[in-house]
């Protein structure tokens, strides 16, 4: 009787938490957490949808020319625009409460690239976008999610799992798009370059 075959490791090209969790949420448990070390700087004139597929590229193909064995990575970059406007992560609490009053009582979209890389260099991508419409925000509502912290490290300066969830009205898409990672297009871009995502090598 042979012995099974052994899956090549999976590794997540993201600092974020959110997305390690989002994963685990569908059963895919990656077995190490490698951030990508690029400039994630947008480019002049660059569309955010344009911006975050780019910049999930980027991170797959930093962290998989890192490997020394072979190995699956899956990368992902969220963008939160407002319009043309792309709201990156806010330098600071005045950045961060500018944003909020930007979003206040209107539509904005989240854009995520998803980009996966085979253990044999086959890279899939795609981008996805959310459409989400806050309420009108007051000033005292401002202030409590901008002093809670949670505008840290989030693109748009606001957690959709956190306070702000209490201020969106619609979401159109996929909601876990809006946390960070798209689930569906994940698992269908691992799926469709062949990694086992029902959990079998």
């Amino acid at each position: 009787m042979s012995a099974p075959a052994v899956r090549a490791p999976l590794v997540l090209a993201s600092a974020s938490p959110r997305r390690r969790a989002l994963l685990a949420q569908i059963g895919i448990e990656p077995d190490d957490v490698r951030p990508a070390n690029i400039d994630e700087s947008p480019r002049p004139g660059e569309p955010p949808r344009a911006q975050a597929l780019r910049l999930a590229r980027a991170k797959a193909a930093a962290v998989a020319g890192e490997r020394r064995g072979p190995a699956w990575t899956l990368a992902a970059d969220t963008v939160v625009a407002r319009g043309r406007r792309a709201l990156g992560k806010p330098a600071d609490a005045v950045q961060a409460r500018a944003f909020l009053a930007l979003l206040s009582g209107r539509r904005h979209r989240v854009w995520t690239g998803v980009a996966a890389i085979a253990p044999d260099g086959r890279a899939a991508s795609r981008v996805v976008m959310t459409a989400v419409r806050f309420k009108r925000l007051a000033p005292r509502e401002i202030d409590a999610c901008v002093e809670s912290g949670e505008w840290r490290g989030k693109a748009g300066g606001y957690a959709i799992q956190g306070l702000a969830g209490g201020f969106v009205v619609a979401v159109n898409g996929s909601p876990s798009n809006v946390v960070g990672l798209p689930l569906h297009a994940a698992r269908a871009l691992l799926a469709g370059l062949g990694y086992p995502v029902d959990g079998r090598p």
